[in-house]
C-alpha cells in the first residue's frame, strides 16, 4: 500500500481540518502538515503536497494518547491494518511489491501530533463520526444483528396467558404514563 505520494487534499465531506500536525509513521517523523478528517477517508499532507489517505475500513483503532511515557507528546494514535511505507520504498528494484507473502497480519502505527493539544478531542470525535459511516462488514459483535433464539417471557417465567380472557380493545382508553 502506498503511503506518501503527491495527492490532493479532500474538499468534500471534511469534518475536521487540523493544520500544524506532525505525522509519525512507525516511529519515523514525516514532517508537519495538515490532517483532514473527511467522511470518506483520513488524509494528511505536508506543505509540498506530499501526503497520504487512509480509507476507514483499513483503520482498526484510533485513540487519544496522553501517555508521555509511550510517546513524548499527546497525540491521536491510529492503528492501520497492513504495512504502510513511503512510495519510494514500496517497490523493489525489479518493480515487484516488497511484501514477502507472509500470512501474518501486519499493522502500522501512525501518530498525529497537533501543535494545539486542545484540538485532540475534536479530532477524535470527527474520526469517530466518520468511522461510524463505514461499519466493518465482518464485525461479528454488531449490535444490529440478532442471531440467537427469541426469548419467550411466558416460557421462562412459567406463566401462561389465556388469549380467550383478553378482550379486543380493552386497553384503548388506558392512560399512558411515561
Amino acid at each position: 500500500m502506498v503511503l506518501v505520494r503527491n495527492l490532493r487534499p479532500p474538499t468534500e465531506g471534511v469534518r475536521h481540518e487540523e493544520a500544524n500536525t506532525t505525522a509519525v509513521l512507525s516511529g519515523q517523523q514525516l514532517g508537519c502538515g495538515t490532517l483532514y478528517v473527511a467522511e470518506t477517508r483520513l488524509s494528511w499532507f505536508d506543505g509540498s503536497g506530499m501526503g497520504f489517505s487512509l480509507e476507514y475500513p483499513s483503520i482498526s483503532l484510533h485513540a487519544i494518547s496522553r501517555d508521555v511515557s509511550a510517546y513524548p507528546e499527546e497525540h491521536l494514535y491510529v492503528m492501520v491494518n497492513g504495512k504502510l511505507e513511503k512510495a519510494a520504498e514500496e517497490e523493489d528494484d525489479d518493480g515487484s511489491d516488497s511484501s514477502n507473502g507472509d500470512e501474518e497480519e501486519v499493522i502500522t502505527e501512525i501518530r498525529f501530533v497537533p501543535r494545539d493539544k486542545a484540538s485532540l478531542e475534536s479530532m477524535f470525535s470527527a474520526m469517530c463520526e466518520c468511522q461510524a459511516l463505514h461499519p466493518d462488514p465482518d464485525d461479528e459483535d454488531s449490535d444490529n444483528d440478532f442471531e440467537g433464539e427469541e426469548y419467550n417471557v411466558e416460557e421462562a417465567d412459567g406463566m401462561e396467558v389465556d388469549a380467550a380472557v383478553a378482550e379486543a380493545g380493552q386497553f384503548e382508553d388506558a392512560d399512558v404514563e411515561h
